[in-house]
C-alpha cells in the first residue's frame, strides 16, 4: 500500500510538470576562463550568501571549456578570455546570443621569477629576445586566450621571429604563470591580473594596448541552461560583483 502510494505521489508530480526538487537545489554551473578563478570564485560566494541557488565554477582554458560545451558538457554560464571562442559557440549555435554581453577587460604584461627581473623597452627599437636568456611562458599560441594576445603583440612589436623558438606554450594562463614562479621559465606573457596574485613574479613592462587586440570577457548563457541561471548573469553585472572584480585588477565594461 505504501508503496502503492508513493508511485502515485510521483505520477501525480510528473503529470503536474512539479519539480522534485527546488530551484534552491540547483546548482548554476559556470564555465569560466582560468584568469577569473579568485575574483569569481569571491563573487559566487556573496551571491550565495545573498541568493540562491549554489554556484558551481570549472576554470580552464577559454578554448577547452569552448570546446567541452561544444560536446555537450552541461554547462548554464560561458564566460570567456576573448571573442574568438564565444564567436566560435556562436557560430555553433550553442550559446542564447541575446544574452551576450562583454564583461571586464584586461591588462597583457610581461614577468620574470621575483628578483630575477630584467629591463624590457616595449618599442619596436629594441629586442626582446636579447634581454633574457631562456624560456618564455605564455598560453599555448594558437589556442590559448593569452597566448594568442601574446602573439599578436610579439608581432606587432617585431619581437616574434626571433623569440618563437623559444617559447613555451602553456595549457592556460595559470600554467604559465606558474612555470614562471618556479623559474622554469625566465620570463612569461600573461594579464595583470595574473601577476598581481602572486608574490612569486614581478611585473617588467606592460604590453600597449594597441599591440594587441582588445582583451574582453564575453559572458553568454549556454543553450539550454536552466532558467535561474539568468539571476547570476544579472549579479555579475551588480555594482558589489565589479568592486570585486576591481579590486582583482580587471575592469568592468558597463552594460
Amino acid at each position: 500500500m505504501l508503496r502503492y502510494s508513493i508511485l502515485r505521489l510521483i505520477t501525480i508530480i510528473s503529470v503536474l510538470g512539479l519539480p522534485t526538487a527546488s530551484l534552491a537545489d540547483q546548482k548554476i554551473t559556470v564555465f569560466a576562463a582560468a584568469s577569473l578563478t579568485n575574483a569569481l570564485n569571491e563573487i559566487s560566494a556573496e551571491y550565495e550568501n545573498e541568493k540562491s541557488p549554489k554556484i558551481q565554477n570549472s576554470f580552464s582554458a577559454s578554448s577547452a571549456l569552448a570546446k567541452q560545451i561544444e560536446n555537450g558538457a552541461p554547462a548554464d554560464i560561458f564566460i570567456s578570455a576573448d571573442s574568438k571562442w564565444m564567436d566560435y559557440l556562436q557560430d555553433k549555435k550553442r550559446i542564447n546570443v541575446q544574452s551576450r554581453t562583454n564583461l571586464l577587460s584586461n591588462r597583457l604584461v610581461l614577468i620574470a621569477p621575483k628578483g630575477q627581473g630584467f629591463k624590457a623597452q616595449i618599442d619596436k627599437s629594441s629586442s626582446l629576445a636579447s634581454a633574457f636568456t631562456g624560456k618564455l611562458c605564455t598560453g599555448e599560441v594558437e589556442s590559448v586566450p593569452v597566448g594568442i594576445y601574446a602573439k599578436q603583440s610579439l608581432i606587432t612589436l617585431g619581437w616574434w621571429d626571433a623569440i618563437k623558438s623559444r617559447v613555451v606554450g602553456a595549457q592556460d594562463v595559470r600554467a604559465a604563470l606558474n612555470f614562471v614562479e618556479r623559474g622554469e621559465c625566465a620570463a612569461g606573457i600573461v594579464y595583470e591580473t595574473d601577476a598581481k596574485l602572486s608574490d612569486k613574479v614581478e611585473i617588467v613592462a606592460v604590453f600597449p594596448d594597441d599591440s594587441h587586440e582588445p582583451i574582453v570577457y564575453p559572458l553568454a548563457l549556454v543553450e539550454g541552461a536552466q532558467p535561474n541561471a539568468r539571476s547570476f548573469i544579472d549579479y555579475l553585472g551588480s555594482d558589489k560583483a565589479k568592486s570585486i572584480f576591481v579590486k582583482f585588477g580587471f575592469t568592468p565594461i558597463n552594460k
